[in-house]
């Protein structure tokens, strides 16, 4: 079946090539020139070149229908890999998704520990305020009257 789909598709090709007109055209001269040079009678260069013709056409006809046939096909399998493609981005959207989400919950999370650490910070530097004072009070204190 390979084969005649691949004989289909090139008659196709080749019909529709411009060495196809080419031929054709010098053909049909080539019929007419045998007539008016009397190799062969007008009725039967007509009867033949009308069969030939006719079953060009069926041919072709047949040949053209196969190959609208595979590229049926071929669009087909073009279409539900096109599907896959989508089903396959959509789920890699949703993993970025996913991802993105992530890292906004990591970037909280960081500005949350850079606050936490700017009032440990604080508090610790508070604290060594408040024992310098302490200190100072304690020798204040210590000192004896006078």
């Amino acid at each position: 079946m390979k084969r005649i789909q691949k004989t289909a598709l090139a008659v196709t090709r080749w019909v529709g090539s411009p060495a196809s007109l080419i031929i054709h055209t010098v053909l049909f001269i080539a019929s007419f020139l045998a007539v008016h040079y009397d190799y062969v009678p007008f009725e039967e260069m007509l009867l033949i070149l009308t069969t030939i013709v006719s079953l060009e056409a069926i041919y072709l006809s047949l040949l053209i229908q196969m190959t609208i046939n595979y590229t049926t096909e071929a669009v087909e399998d073009i279409g539900e890999d096109v599907e896959e493609m989508q089903e396959d981005i959509g789920e890699i959207q949703e993993d970025v998704d996913e991802l993105q989400e992530d890292v906004e919950e990591i970037t909280e999370d960081e500005t949350e520990d850079d606050a936490r650490k700017a009032d440990q910070k604080k508090t610790l530097v508070d604290i060594q305020s408040d024992l310098r004072k302490l200190m100072q009070d304690i020798e204040r204190l210590q000192q004896p009257k006078q």
